[in-house]
């Protein structure tokens, strides 16, 4: 080869090397990178499965670690040895217990996936359905300097929005509570306390029902193959795979004093009632609007004008007048009243409407 056709091979090479081996930016680089990246995920989630069936007081296993992390069984055997030989479980008789640093471990990634699901829960507008897949993508990233931040920011939570305890800082958890909807007996009145959100299609079906922690429920029928219930003015018929996710505290007739007889949507034009509560499915910022709006228990509201399409309607809370689409009336719970709101008689002059979207 001549002279310059060396210097370009050698100059080829170079930029070959520079691209493959280049400090933090070469491909070498990037795909070690990733490789810790991934096991490091692969760990924790092996971690939070081991805690959650200690937690539920059940058996780890091999096989409970395959399906959970959807990978085959010679690969979860290698996983668990890595993690035995970072001292993080142990494997006893085909059981898998975690040790002491490993129970710290977990509890820290567990701390940070619910802080992360309180946080899309209250501060975004993301679906609820969408909560504990985007808390599993960014728990991985977030240090534990950043989850005390955010923890401060969130007023330091005891329970996510599922009704999960949320491990303290210095790892502790509190004691299981409660007892499995189908547990309780017909006309029994109970508070659900946790929403299981594994499996998905389970969980949409509690979500669409709008079932979640605070919700008061009266159990109408106990069956072994179905469970009649009344949420928020609402009946709803559970299987029982469905009824086991939810997991309740009865609380009696106490409950009896305080329960709406309908929803703000169910109101005609002209007719006003007085405000209960808002539903507990209602969180994050668009509960916020309603308690800025004025929507607190006491206040009473009057339904003015319907839309054209018949969504939304108009109703005037304190003095203004305010639309509100079907959807948002439907989670405001109220007790019926008589005749006009107090101080509304100069209310109906155009002029001195106030519009607010």
């Amino acid at each position: 080869m001549t002279p310059a056709t060396n210097l370009a091979v050698a100059a080829a090479l170079c930029v070959v090397l520079a691209v493959f081996l280049r400090p933090r930016r070469g491909l070498l680089w990037r795909w070690l990178r990733t490789r810790r990246a991934t096991e490091r995920v692969r760990i924790e989630d092996a971690l939070k499965h081991l805690y959650d069936r200690e937690y539920a007081r059940a058996p780890a296993t091999l096989d409970s670690l395959a399906r959970v992390l959807v990978i085959g069984r010679d690969e979860a055997t290698r996983l668990a040895a890595r993690l035995e030989a970072l001292g993080l479980l142990v494997s006893e008789q085909d059981q898998l217990r975690l040790t002491s640093e490993g129970c710290s471990y977990a509890l820290r990634v567990i701390r940070i996936h619910r802080l992360l699901e309180s946080y899309l829960a209250e501060r975004t507008g993301i679906s609820e359905s969408e909560w504990h897949l985007r808390a599993d993508q960014l728990e991985h990233r977030v240090t534990a300097a950043e989850a005390e931040r955010l923890s401060a920011e969130l007023g330091n939570p005891s329970y996510d929005p599922h009704g999960d305890p949320i491990p303290t800082a210095n790892g502790a958890m509190p004691a299981r509570r409660g007892v499995p909807l189908p547990a309780l007996k017909t006309g029994a009145i109970a508070r659900i306390i946790h929403v299981e959100d594994e499996p998905d299609e389970v969980y949409a079906q509690l979500v669409a029902a709008r079932l979640s922690p605070g919700v008061v429920i009266r159990v109408l029928e106990s069956e072994p193959a179905r469970m009649r219930i009344e949420a928020e003015l609402q009946e709803h018929v559970l299987p029982p795979v469905v009824g086991a996710n939810l997991t309740v505290e009865p609380i009696g007739d106490v409950v009896e004093r305080v329960l709406p007889d309908r929803r703000l949507s169910s109101l005609a034009v002209g007719q006003q009632a007085t405000v209960v509560d808002i539903s507990a499915a209602c969180r994050g910022a668009e509960r916020r609007r309603l308690l800025d709006l004025g929507v607190v228990p006491g206040t009473i509201i009057r339904a003015e004008l319907v839309s054209t399409a018949g969504d939304p309607i108009a109703y005037r809370i304190r003095g203004a007048m305010i639309a509100l689409r079907n959807a948002q009336a439907d989670l405001i719970h109220v007790k019926m009243q008589s005749g006009r709101a107090p101080g509304d008689d100069n209310g109906d002059r155009v002029g001195q409407e106030r519009m607010q979207a």
